[in-house]
């Protein structure tokens, strides 16, 4: 990113000057309420900045600087001309991951002509990317700001400002200048509820009009260049006029605008009394003919009628209730207009409607783009056969040459002497195509073909830099990333793709499809190198070939697992069906070869939501028969989610796996025994897939680093893993879901496939910076103590300590009188005692997990076990294991709805009998003798004693008590409150985990 003199980012610099800006305006207007706003947006339009005093020395001096730094004081945005995003030096990487290209966009809105002519540039929206996309010299910019997916967008008419807006939690509008590619102004909170539908921007570029996303939707208008987050005006309209997600403003009259749903339309009109607004009646039997639904309504070039486009082909022509009104005040009023008419135009439904200078210009479900005059008098049309529905028609700034243009065409009414001038235009269209129209010259080029639904799959080739992308639609299409080429492409009509794999050789793709094929293809020239499988009864969900390329394995939402052999046959390679299994109960998450340790025989594991990994034995199995080798319970309450063979760090070797508690864990290979449990990347959703990083680093071969995805990011953690949180980096990349991750052979790059957003991003990878950021993030244990309640030098952490040292003198028993050996050491039996002291209850399957852990960690390489912990060994280790967030009140009710049923007062509760069954006998049950002790102890009494002393325990009264105490219904706030004594009004604090205990632990829920 730029940065000033002064050190200043260029979107902090941008922002600056604002408010001098402002006073200058207003200075310069005379001072009035808001005039200065209007002339900021001049100001900012010129790169001249004639508008403010001083700026030419400003200029002057900027301009002469030899070191082509920036003046801190001067705003880029000033400056700014059009093409200049391209002319800059490439910046320098400042993330651990950078988006370096977007594959596909947002086919459901508008694809923009910027510049044209020798500067190609198109800007449209990819997932919650702005792409400004240089076409002819095969380059792009992004602008990046949204967290959401953008909705909406719009360009003013001298495509300098963009507007752009999204639905979601946090909702922002962006306002862009498309020249220097700098955020001028984020309206924060416009529509809180449920974002934006629909948006525009006026002729003159000063205000904005949106439409929130919401059952009730509400229409602000914004002055933009006012430094407010509150609009001008607003009103909400009323749930029966549809959900209106199309508006525009009067070119004419900024004061007026019109917006349509699919079955009403409104116009509206603002000022000084507000917003206003009419829905004026129109139905079928207005004019005894069928209207159809509504597409885009325009403002008619004469101001005086505006007209709506319908899927019946038809044009509605609203105009004034009384024609003969000459008052410009009476015609703009919102309630006057009336439809005065119904112009069948043409057969095929309308898409498109727009004005473009004298003429009104139409697009349809057939691809025809039509001209018509004012009179709605046809003029011409350009039509191409492999041209979808129309979703935008974007016209060049500049007309081509008189000459050139067809002197056939004419506009009736005007002379002749005036020829109809149509400029080239973009057109997008529905299915994902974008085409260049030269008008003169009546010439359709295809500038993109992406996919039009769901992408799924993206597999990069193991030796060049190739990737392959599938999509729902059965477009699948290779690119070479590094030059941004589209090489080659097969379209498959019979299924959607769900999944890619190349093989380690680089000579097959293997493609599984949604009906249950299975493609293995050329991976050059994408033919088929056999017959197409079909052995699996549901979607292909995962599909792997193993190191030597001798098997391929898929998995399928029936929970099976399928496995094919390359066979020789008649002299020649081809590929058979081995085998098939239905392996798991739940969904299966990975499939995975690896290599034998002692030999160079392939091995395949699954690993399925029912917490089973299992391994199959390739070489005992035979036809239709799949030998299983181990199957292993790999957790107790988590749910693996993703699977990864660990690089040889140490003399040991691992099965990296990651699971939906953020945790992710490392299994010996051989024995499948729990032998480390870390603390993973937290945000804000699990790891759902991970990749270990192909690095080329010679100088340091033991360096590895773990690519993943969650939810909705993608990201990095350096290895080893070891909870520590500031080795890992993740970023938003596909906001409505990531569906699949590949890397590239080199480990130069990063690949996200988007899902419903139809999009594949490439992410250029800066390990330097994330290793700059861990060691920013201190050493040994200081990450670690910022992750303890108050610190270093917080309560929670003396309070550690003196627990420790507690556990260290009950070691060396309480009573003894005789001298002690001070050591910084505790033995392994006194961890889960101090763990419990901290609010950490874990089961007892936990407390093995933790000692083994520990007691073998040296093992493999010294032959000997670990007796003892010291207190940084504690705290990692109390923080890797401990839950990620603790236990929220939500949670427990959650475990509620469960567990429990609804009493007379429609409260979720479980009867008191059940719950101390269920403790007794679900998940690691208790003893009664234990139970009784427990909840005595919560409760604060010993019966027979009347205090809690364990020596005053008598059990024989324990059953009354506990009877008095608790009550015959218990719900999930007398449990916490009354029972284990938690703070309701503050879930997240330690001492909440003994709720997970004792009602997830101990009873399975």
């Amino acid at each position: 990113m730029e940065t000033s003199q002064d050190g200043q980012t260029a979107q902090e610099v941008a922002m600056l000057p604002k408010q001098d800006l402002l006073a200058a305006a207003k200075e310069k207007e005379g001072a009035p309420e808001d005039a200065g706003a209007d002339a900021l947006l001049d100001v900012l339009r010129s790169p001249s900045g004639t508008g403010i005093p001083g700026y030419k020395e400003q200029e002057t001096q900027q301009r002469s600087r030899e070191d082509g730094q920036r003046d801190g004081s001067a705003s880029l945005v000033w400056a700014a001309t059009p093409g200049m995003l391209f002319q800059e030096d490439k910046q320098t990487r400042l993330h651990p991951l950078s988006l370096s290209w977007v594959f596909g966009y947002n086919s459901s809105l508008g694809v923009h002509c910027l510049m044209d002519g020798e500067d190609r540039v198109l800007l449209y929206i990819s997932s919650h990317t702005v792409v400004i996309h240089d076409t002819l010299g095969n380059r792009q910019y992004h602008l990046q700001g949204h967290t959401n997916v953008i909705s909406c967008l719009c360009v003013s008419e001298d495509r300098r400002w963009v507007a752009t807006a999204d639905r979601g939690p946090d909702a922002l509008i962006i306002v862009w200048d498309s020249y220097s590619g700098i955020p001028v102004r984020t309206i924060f909170d416009s529509h809180p509820e449920d974002g934006v539908s629909a948006i525009a921007i006026s002729q003159d570029a000063k205000y904005l009009v949106t439409i929130s996303a919401g059952t009730v939707q509400r229409v602000c208008v914004w002055k933009w260049t006012l430094p407010t987050e509150k609009p001008m005006c607003s009103t909400e309209l009323r749930p029966e006029f549809g959900c209106q997600d199309y508006v525009i403003f009067n070119p004419q009259n900024s004061c007026e605008f019109v917006s349509n749903s699919k079955t009403q339309v409104i116009f509206y009109l603002w000022g000084d009394a507000g917003l206003e607004y009419s829905a004026p009646l129109l139905s079928n039997e207005t004019f005894n003919t069928v209207v159809g639904q509504f597409s885009q309504s325009i403002f008619h070039f004469d101001n005086s009628q505006a007209l709506t486009g319908t899927s019946a082909g038809k044009l509605v022509v609203w105009d004034t209730v009384s024609p003969s009104t000459t008052s410009k005040e009476l015609r703009v009023k919102p309630h006057s207009m009336k439809a005065t008419k119904l112009v069948p135009v043409q057969k095929d439904s309308l898409t498109v409607l727009m004005v473009f200078e004298s003429c009104i210009v139409t697009g349809d479900v057939k691809g025809q783009v039509k001209f018509y005059n004012g009179q709605l008098e046809f003029l011409t049309c350009y039509t191409h056969s492999e041209v979808g529905p129309i979703r935008s028609i974007s016209f060049s700034k500049t007309p081509p040459d008189p000459p050139d243009v067809s002197p056939a065409c004419s506009i009736s009414g005007i002379p002749s002497s005036q020829p109809f001038v149509a400029r080239n235009f973009i057109l997008s269209t529905s299915d994902a195509t974008v085409l260049h129209v030269a008008t003169d010259r009546a010439n359709v080029e295809k500038v993109m073909e992406e996919a039009k639904n769901t992408v799924n799959a993206v597999a990069c080739h193991p030796r060049q830099g190739l990737i392959a992308v599938g999509s729902h639609c059965g477009l699948l299409k290779v690119w070479d990333y590094q030059q941004t080429k589209y090489l080659v492409s097969r379209v498959f009509t019979e299924a959607s793709i769900q999944c890619l794999s190349y093989d380690p050789q680089g000579y097959f793709l293997a493609a599984g499809f949604t009906d249950g094929s299975v493609y293995i293809l050329d991976a050059i020239s994408l033919h088929s190198s056999c017959k197409e499988f079909k052995f699996s009864h549901g979607p292909i969900t995962h599909i792997s070939f193993s190191h030597d390329s001798e098997y391929l394995a898929t998995a399928d939402e029936k929970y099976s697992v399928t496995v094919y052999k390359r066979v020789l046959r008649n002299g020649s390679r081809c590929w058979e069906h081995l085998a098939g299994l239905h392996s798991h109960y739940k969904p299966i998450r990975s499939i995975l070869f690896g290599v034998q340790l002692d030999s160079n025989e392939p091995r395949l594991l699954s690993l399925g939501e029912d917490r089973q990994l299992i391994e199959y034995d390739l070489n005992s199995s035979s036809k239709d028969h799949l030998v299983v080798l181990h199957k292993d319970r790999i957790e107790q309450v988590a749910v693996p989610l993703c699977l990864a063979w660990y690089p040889q760090l140490s003399t040991e070797s691992f099965i990296l796996t990651a699971n939906n508690c953020y945790k992710m864990k490392l299994y010996n290979t051989t024995t499948k025994m729990c032998r480390k449990t870390l603390l993973g990347p937290t945000y804000g959703s699990p790891l759902e897939k991970i990749q270990i990083l192909p690095t080329t680093n010679t100088t340091d071969p033991q360096k590895y680093y773990l690519a993943y995805i969650t939810k909705d990011k993608v990201g990095l953690q350096i290895l080893p893993v070891d909870g520590n949180p500031h080795k890992s980096a993740a970023f938003i990349c596909h906001p409505d879901g990531v569906s699949d991750l590949a890397t590239s052979y080199d480990g130069r790059y990063i690949f996200t496939a988007g899902g419903n957003d139809c999009t594949v991003m490439k992410w250029e990878v800066n390990l330097n910076a994330l290793d700059a950021a861990a060691s920013l993030g201190g050493e040994d244990l200081i990450p670690f103590y910022d992750l303890l309640d108050g610190g270093r030098e917080g309560e929670f952490f003396r309070e550690l300590e003196d627990y420790f040292y507690y556990a260290q003198l009950r070691s060396h028993s309480i009573d003894t009188l005789e001298t002690r050996q001070v050591s910084t050491h505790i033995p392994l039996e006194e961890i889960p005692s101090v763990m419990r002291a901290m609010g950490f209850y874990p089961s007892e399957e936990k407390i093995e997990d933790i000692i083994n852990e520990v007691k073998f960690s040296k093992y493999v390489d010294t032959g000997e076990q670990v007796t003892q912990i010291n207190l940084g060994d504690f705290i990692k280790l109390y923080i890797n294991h401990r839950p990620a967030f603790g236990l929220s009140m939500k949670r427990i009710q959650s475990a509620f709805q469960v567990l429990g049923y609804d009493n007379e007062n429609g409260d979720k509760v479980i009867d008191r009998g059940d719950l101390l069954l269920l403790l007794q006998c679900r998940g690691e049950h208790m003893t009664e003798d234990e139970l009784v002790q427990c909840l005595t102890t919560l409760l604060g009494k010993r019966p027979g004693g009347g205090g809690s002393d364990p020596d005053t325990y008598d059990p024989s009264g324990a059953a009354a008590l506990i009877e008095e105490a608790i009550p015959a219904e218990i719900t999930a706030e007398i449990f916490t409150a009354d029972i284990l004594g938690l703070p309701i009004a503050e879930p997240e604090k330690r001492a909440v985990k003994r709720a997970e205990s004792l009602l997830y632990e101990d009873t399975g829920a």
